[in-house]
């Protein structure tokens, strides 16, 4: 089985959702099928269908999490010995060449990424361009808006 590279947080974060939808969702949505038969014809009966498909797709949800969490790596580069390189868990500190605007992302896993939070996925092309990479290297990178030119300023193993 492949195994999937995460952060601490990210798994803690994964935990907490299962827990959540076994915990406080599971119940709701199980109650809210026992009051939708008790209003009798089930064949007739929308809330009864809606109830059975949020249910539906919690386990779905749940099966999820589950397999991300049974293939999850964790790698904490806080415990890792400082290098040069860009690795996975880092943050590193950029300047777009083209608008000089200065940017800050951390290299993360899939599960994790949110480019609004500067957490990019490592399987994302800045995230592949950044791996590997040194201070005071320039990264071309590809993306979707257009190809970028970004110097790497700094590495921080957080």
């Amino acid at each position: 089985m492949q195994r999937n590279p995460i952060t601490p947080e990210g798994h803690e974060r994964l935990a907490k959702e299962v827990k959540h939808c076994k915990s406080v969702l599971r119940p709701q949505v199980v109650k809210d099928i026992e009051e939708a038969r008790a209003h009798g014809d089930l064949s007739e009966n929308a809330e009864y269908d809606a109830a059975k498909d949020r249910q539906g797709l919690l386990e779905a949800r749940i099966v999820d999490l589950e397999t991300k969490l049974a293939t999850a790596e964790i790698i904490d580069v806080t415990l890792m010995p400082q290098g040069e390189r860009v690795i996975f868990g880092t943050t590193v500190g950029l300047m777009d060449l083209d608008t000089e605007a200065e940017l800050k992302y951390r290299v993360v896993s899939e599960y994790e990424a949110d480019v609004k939070k500067g957490l990019v996925s490592y399987t994302s092309p800045i995230g592949r361009a950044l791996i590997g990479k040194e201070v005071g290297e320039e990264v071309r990178v590809h993306t979707p808006g257009g190809e970028r030119l970004l110097e790497i300023l700094d590495i921080h193993f957080r």
